[in-house]
């Protein structure tokens, strides 16, 4: 940042770093081991589409570099009631290390493509042995990741208590984002 910059107060965006994702598995290890929280298998990216050929060609190459894989997991697209598109990947719950390859795969794709800005976050989805689920969050803008905990039954409310535990269990593991104003509720994602 400029002398200029930092007069007027501007600032340079936090750019992303994906491999941070690669801390997904261990975190998984850690809470399984204190929360009794288990990966789920599931996992997705959550991005705004762009309109064009070059977008829907770029898309279609995610899908069938997935799809195509020697242990190829089911992969599938659906929308939200914002208007982003859900790329979900479902794989094998006992390998999060391919889940997130796969995940870290579309958002470098989308990314080398000139779609970095399109892309909000990725989630990865945990339940317990009563089947409550949270998601882990990264927050694609921010570098960051951050826990979402819908409370059971629909309902849309979320249980704060245990995401401010998670985020404290998983502080020494991820970059964990600090400013609970950007955690962003989820109603709805794949998974959750």
């Amino acid at each position: 940042m400029g002398f200029l910059d930092s007069i007027l107060g501007r600032s340079r965006p936090k750019q992303a770093d994906l491999d941070a994702l690669f801390g997904v598995p261990s975190a998984a290890i850690t809470l399984q081991a204190s929360l009794g929280l288990r990966p789920t298998g599931l996992g997705s990216v959550c991005y705004r589409a762009a309109g064009g050929a070059a977008f829907a060609e770029t898309e279609a190459e995610i899908l069938t570099l997935l799809r195509n894989a020697a242990d190829a997991p089911e992969v599938s697209t659906s929308h939200d009631e914002f208007g982003y598109t859900w790329l979900v990947v479902d794989d094998d719950p006992d390998d999060v290390g391919g889940l997130v390859t796969d995940l870290h795969a579309v958002n470098t794709t989308l990314e080398s493509q000139g779609f970095g800005p399109g892309l909000l976050c990725s989630l990865v989805p945990f339940e317990d042995a009563a089947g409550r689920r949270v998601g882990l969050v990264y927050l694609y803008k921010q570098g960051t990741f951050y826990p979402f905990a819908p409370q059971p039954g629909g309902a849309r409310q979320r249980d704060s208590l245990l995401e401010i535990n998670l985020r404290e269990t998983l502080s020494g593991e991820l970059p964990v984002e600090q400013q609970a104003s950007r955690w962003l509720a989820l109603w709805g994602a794949p998974g959750l």
